[in-house]
C-alpha cells in the first residue's frame, strides 16, 4: 500500500561544494551526505554562464549521470542577472537579460529542472530609481510568459539587498505578476538579517512560497552592513527554532535548500556540523529533517 511522505526533501547548493570536483562527484557527495537533490548554479561569471549554451549531449550526459546516481538538479540559482538585470537602463543588457532567461529555462526543461530561483534585483551595479524598477516588472512578465509555455517554475529570491528584502515586498510584486508559475523563494537568513520578523513573513506568503534557503547570517545594525554569507549555519542569529516551529504550523512540506559555500577544507564537516544542528531543531520541534 502506498504510503504519503510528508517530510520536506532537502537539497545542497551547488557552491557547498568545491567548484574542482566533477559533476559525478558532486552527486556523489550530495547523495553521501544524505541529501535529495542538489541545486546547480549559474551565476555571473562566464564560467557558468557558459552551461546555458551547453549542446543536447552536454546537457542530457548530465541528466542521465542525476538518475544514475538517483540525485537530480531540482532547481537552479540563476544569479546571472545581477550582471545583466532586467531593470537596466542600457537595452543592450536588458536584451541579454531576456536571452540569459529564455536559455534558462530551455537548459531547465531538458534536465528536468522544477524550479528556477531568481534574483530579485532590479538592479545591482546601477543606481535603482522607479524606471528600474518598472523595467524589471515588465521583464518579469515577458520572463514567466516563456516559463509558462513549459511548465518550469519561476521562484524570485528574497534578497540580500533593500529592494526585495522580505515577502511584504513579494505580495506587491505578485499583484502585478499575478500568474501561477512566478512564486517565493525566501531565504530565511536574508529576511532575518534585514530585522524583518521572519516567522510572520513566511507566515503572510504561505500560499506563494515553493521553495526555501537555509541560510545563517548576522542581522544589519546601524553601525554594521550584517553578514549574508559564508557562515556555517548555528553560527549567525536566524532562529531556526521559531522557524521550524512556524513551517510545521504552515504544514510546509516542499524543498528547503542548505546555502553555504566551499571556502577551505573544512566544507565537509561544516556541511555535516549544519545537518546535525538542523537535525537537532528539526526533532525538537517536531520538523523532521535528514531521515
Amino acid at each position: 500500500m502506498y504510503q504519503s511522505k510528508t517530510t520536506p526533501r532537502i537539497g545542497i547548493y551547488e557552491k557547498a561544494l568545491p567548484t574542482e570536483l566533477s559533476w559525478q562527484d558532486k552527486l556523489n557527495q550530495a547523495k553521501t551526505l544524505g541529501f535529495d537533490f542538489v541545486e546547480i548554479s549559474v551565476d555571473e561569471s562566464h564560467e557558468r554562464r557558459a552551461r546555458l549554451d551547453w549542446s543536447d549531449d552536454e546537457i542530457y550526459s548530465l541528466r542521465h549521470l542525476c538518475e544514475k546516481t538517483g540525485i537530480p538538479l531540482h532547481s537552479m540559482c540563476l544569479s546571472a542577472h545581477r550582471k545583466f538585470p532586467f531593470g537596466s537602463a542600457n537595452s543592450n543588457i536588458r536584451k541579454e537579460a531576456k536571452a540569459i532567461m529564455d536559455k534558462a529555462i530551455t537548459f531547465a526543461y531538458k534536465l528536468g529542472i522544477r524550479v528556477i530561483q531568481l534574483a530579485g534585483y532590479d538592479v545591482y551595479y546601477e543606481q535603482a530609481d522607479l524606471q528600474t524598477h518598472k523595467r524589471f516588472i515588465e521583464g518579469m512578465k515577458w520572463a514567466v510568459k516563456q516559463a509558462e509555455r513549459v511548465g518550469v517554475m519561476l521562484a524570485v529570491e528574497i534578497m540580500d539587498t533593500q529592494y526585495l528584502n522580505c515577502l511584504s515586498k513579494f505580495e506587491i510584486l505578485k499583484k502585478e505578476i499575478n500568474s501561477p508559475y512566478f512564486m517565493a523563494y525566501p531565504d530565511v537568513g536574508n529576511i532575518t538579517g534585514w530585522n524583518y520578523d521572519t516567522c510572520t513573513e513566511l507566515r503572510l506568503s504561505c500560499d506563494h512560497i515553493v521553495q526555501i534557503h537555509l541560510k545563517d547570517t548576522y542581522k544589519v545594525k546601524s553601525n554594521y552592513p550584517g553578514q549574508f554569507r559564508d557562515l556555517v549555519i548555528g553560527e549567525g542569529e536566524v532562529d531556526f527554532t521559531a522557524i521550524f516551529k512556524t513551517l510545521n504550523a504552515m504544514n510546509y512540506v516542499a524543498p528547503l535548500v542548505i546555502e553555504m559555500w566551499a571556502n577551505d577544507d573544512n566544507w565537509k564537516s561544516n556541511i555535516i556540523t549544519a545537518q546535525k544542528r538542523l537535525k537537532a531543531i528539526g526533532d525538537k520541534t517536531d520538523f523532521p529533517l535528514f531521515c
